[in-house]
């Protein structure tokens, strides 16, 4: 009973601070605090009829930190909401691999270093060549250290027109890393999950020789679960345990708060593994999807 009271309190608590973060971000009341953001290209011009991408450029102050698009049961992600000129389209904000992070004392998905968050814009065929072109994005996003601050910036761009793509030369390789930094599945490795009651058991079982085989050492450290759509638990223990034929399992504990419109009939994370999941290193943070057996 008094573990149930604590896990009750505790979910109190976390909703609590949730309510006070979308009270604070819909207040006019906006400081950019523990960071710098600026509107990036990949490119030095653009291309009518080609697509380009424009990144979110975060560079955080020491003890600093923003988040993922799924923070976990804390934290609000950082986004973008973009006014082009007629004819642009723009896709969905594209985030890397995330961190472990922590909003006071509660476990979060986040990022502490420098971030490049990008997204892919349409241009439209009409563009005349030497036309110069002016991007605008609104950002917000919550930055949080030994206090938390909620922060929105209006942003902009501007870049030529031009019949002949060119990269940035500053700018390019940030974009290229970032983008090998995100989460991929891969051939190599099944995943299974099942769910009792708020345990959710993952086991991740190596399909080939392509596949890094698990280490004992890796059952106390160097692998952790990042929830894709709030279902898991961040502030939650993960225990690991190798298993006999080779596969390791997760146990991890379902979130209280759920914030998503429909139960989940798959587990949706990533799991981050220091030396990655294949043989030559490659793939740092594995995406999964498995089916939830219940």
């Amino acid at each position: 009973m008094k573990n149930e009271s604590k896990q009750v309190t505790k979910g109190r608590q976390i909703l609590a601070l949730l309510l006070l973060a979308c009270f604070i971000l819909n207040s006019s009341a906006f400081a950019q605090v523990g960071l710098k953001l600026q509107l990036v290209p990949e490119v030095t011009a653009i291309v009518p009829g080609e697509s380009f991408y424009v990144g979110l450029f975060i560079q955080h102050e020491k003890g600093w930190h923003t988040y993922y698009k799924q923070p976990g049961i804390v934290g609000v992600p950082t986004s973008i909401v973009w006014t082009l000129p007629p004819g642009f389209k723009a896709g969905e904000l594209e985030y890397p691999e995330p961190e472990a992070t922590k909003m006071f004392q509660i476990n979060a998905q986040g990022y502490e270093r420098d971030i490049l968050l990008q997204a892919k814009i349409e241009a439209p065929d009409s563009l005349k060549d030497g036309e110069r072109i002016t991007l605008k994005g609104k950002a917000t996003w919550m930055c949080c250290g030994k206090s938390c601050h909620p922060g929105s910036l209006e942003l902009n761009l501007e870049l030529p027109v031009s019949k002949t793509r060119a990269f940035d030369a500053k700018w390019q390789p940030i974009f290229t890393k970032e983008r090998a930094a995100y989460p991929h599945v891969s051939p190599d490795w099944e995943a299974t999950a099942t769910e009792k009651d708020l345990t959710v058991t993952l086991k991740l079982t190596p399909k080939n020789t392509s596949a890094r085989h698990f280490s004992h050492e890796e059952q106390k450290t160097g692998i952790i679960f990042f929830t894709e759509d709030g279902w898991i638990n961040s502030d939650q223990s993960q225990l690991l345990k190798l298993q006999s034929d080779g596969s390791l399992t997760l146990t991890l504990t379902r979130a209280e708060i759920f914030m998503g419109k429909v139960i989940p009939d798959q587990l949706f994370g990533i799991v981050q593994r220091k030396g990655g999941w294949h043989q030559d290193g490659s793939l740092r943070s594995l995406k999964i999807s498995p089916d939830l057996i219940r």
